[in-house]
């Protein structure tokens, strides 16, 4: 199985649903994410956020375009202070429920899937990002947070 790792945007934050929400754009392309495919997962992304729980309105994506026609949309959404909830839309990928191959049609996610290899870097430094901003310090800051995102570059070793 022949492997690459994948290229890594960081698009700056939005505001979605009164979430705030950081966004990792992956593919192997280096145009990037075409932009009707981030348009329609945009599209798609209040569907699929959690209603607010108290803790800071903050989530991550990760937007990723497969090397067929697949196109997949991670929310990971910060809940109860210190965990992660998961939901995803995928469009173009028939193994995954869709209806065609047209990588704008997104649908919601079902099954247990959090990520692939390529999808998962921004978990490790979201994590980091969140205990040392908001979920660990005496004065969560939700802009700092904000802020704070993987660089862009590959989705490879950041260490």
């Amino acid at each position: 199985m022949a492997f690459a790792e994948k290229l890594v945007w960081v698009p700056p934050p939005v505001e979605v649903g009164g979430r705030f929400v950081k966004r990792y754009h992956v593919s192997a392309d280096p145009a990037g994410i075409d932009p009707e495919i981030e348009k329609a997962a945009y599209a798609i992304l209040p569907e699929i956020l959690p209603e607010p729980d108290g803790t800071p309105p903050a989530t991550f994506v990760v937007l990723h375009r497969g090397g067929d026609d697949g196109a997949y949309l991670n929310a990971y959404s910060w809940m109860w202070d210190n965990a992660l909830h998961f939901a995803g839309a995928v469009a173009g990928q028939s193994v995954l429920g869709c209806p065609d191959h047209d990588s704008t049609n997104f649908i919601r996610l079902a099954g247990p899937l959090i990520g692939c290899v390529w999808e998962l870097p921004p978990i490790l430094h979201e994590r980091d990002a969140w205990v040392r901003h908001v979920f660990a310090s005496d004065h969560p800051d939700l802009d700092a947070y904000l802020a704070d995102s993987l660089p862009e570059g590959t989705t490879g070793d950041r260490s």
